[in-house]
């Protein structure tokens, strides 16, 4: 590692990228201390969490606790999140906006320039409803206009500074936003267990915070070692004559990633459970109402029927969103286009064989995405630790990872350098 880093340390433009990266990223986390104007501070401070909605727990999570303090960068870039999950669902199910996409002139940079403007209004809206909702808003009209106002400006500072990263930096900018957001969270909770046991000078307290150690390290393992995994679909290109030269006539391979869905359904699923309850709190906050004190019993994070319902969705948002992404019709034409074909199959074969082979990568990745949900509840409910992140943080972290690695190494063999790394991966 250190040999790789010295690499890369020798190359100029590669050194001044990196460095762009971390001072962007700095700058991000300086903004998000600074307490959005409008809000309540003494109210804030004086509650200990954020709350216990739910589905604040996965903005907080995102946004690297800067929503519990209510800064400038409490919505952080889920608005942006958001609106690019919203335009995409509705690009399939409007033609205009179908034709608009696949325009390779300008097309794209009208559907970005519309998320733009979808991720400010939804930053606003969101910003006035939670805040309020968790009544940190002080007395006055005017107090929500600059909630709304400071929030989606944070917001939108946070999307400036993704973009900007992108662009001159290293790695996918958003991404990286929330890596940060994560990584701070889970430093700060094995801290504050780290903390708690001293203080505390029990055993229990040292086991908990080995246990919470342990389990981060062995989920970070299988998750890289997952994320990495490819089924890869041997190919023959045919010979083809073009003037006086042959093309084709060689044996590749198309790379299926095993778990292509990402955090998707993690995050689809958790958002969906989340919100009945979110919303029966905020308005029957004092829970009289039979709806909230049912769901209130029967449907809080580590109950039965919150995995079992968890786990369910998960299994269906990962179908789901499998086939929004990858289109096994199209691929098989794109390979017909090419002349490539896949040995044993012909025809309609390639397209119902890249079907069969995508439900099955999808089966076993609904199936590890829900274990792995399962982990730090299951760990709740028979050991008593509370483990300070959630299965999607560890999946975030490390995709981000590998994918700013990838891009490094992208970077490094464009200059005739190679990392020493070992690919990990099965077929």
């Amino acid at each position: 590692m250190i040999e790789n880093i010295r690499k890369m340390w020798k190359i100029t433009e590669l050194r001044k990228k990196i460095l762009y990266t971390f001072g962007m990223l700095l700058i991000f986390r300086l903004v998000g201390v600074i307490p959005a104007p409008g809000v309540d501070v003494a109210r804030v401070m004086s509650a200990n969490n954020t709350s216990t909605l739910p589905l604040l727990e996965l903005v907080n999570m995102m946004t690297g606790n800067a929503f519990s303090q209510m800064t400038l960068m409490a919505m952080g870039i889920t608005p942006y999140i958001n609106a690019s999950i919203i335009m995409q669902l509705l690009t399939i199910a409007i033609p205009a906006l179908e034709r608009m996409s696949k325009d390779e002139e300008g097309g794209r940079e009208k559907i970005n320039k519309i998320t733009r403007y979808v991720t400010i209004g939804l930053a606003a809206l969101q910003a006035i409803g939670l805040v309020r909702g968790l009544g940190y808003i002080k007395a006055g009209w005017m107090n929500y206009v600059l909630v709304g106002v400071s929030m989606a400006g944070g917001t939108a500072l946070a999307m400036w500074i993704g973009e900007r990263i992108t662009e001159k930096g290293i790695g996918n900018g958003v991404s990286l936003l929330i890596f940060v957001g994560i990584i701070s969270n889970l430093f700060n909770g094995i801290v504050s267990g780290f903390n708690t046991a001293s203080t505390t000078g029990t055993t229990s307290g040292w086991i908990n915070l080995l246990v919470i150690i342990v389990t981060t390290i062995l989920m970070t393992v299988i998750v890289t070692f997952v994320e990495l995994g490819e089924r890869r679909i041997p190919l023959q290109i045919a010979k083809q004559v073009k003037g006086r030269r042959v093309y084709g006539g060689q044996s590749t391979h198309m790379s299926l990633k095993v778990v292509s869905v990402g955090v998707l359904p993690l995050i689809f699923a958790y958002s969906f459970l989340a919100f009945p309850g979110t919303i029966a709190q905020l308005i029957d906050p004092q829970m009289n109402g039979w709806f909230t004190q049912w769901w209130t019993r029967n449907m809080y994070t580590g109950s039965v029927w919150y995995m079992i319902i968890s786990a369910l969705l998960i299994i269906a948002f990962t179908f789901f969103y499998s086939s929004i992404s990858f289109d096994p019709k199209q691929q098989a034409e794109q390979l017909q286009q090419q002349g490539a074909v896949i040995p044993g199959q012909r025809g309609k074969n390639i397209r119902q064989y890249l079907q069969n082979t995508m439900s099955r990568l999808n089966l076993f990745a609904a199936l590890f995405l829900a274990v792995l949900a399962a982990v730090p509840t299951l760990l709740l409910r028979l050991a008593g630790v509370q483990v300070p992140f959630a299965a999607s943080s560890i999946l975030i972290a490390v995709s981000v990872s590998l994918e700013t690695i990838r891009t490094i190494q992208g970077e490094m063999s464009i200059r005739g350098i190679e990392m020493n790394m070992d690919n990990v991966g099965f077929m």
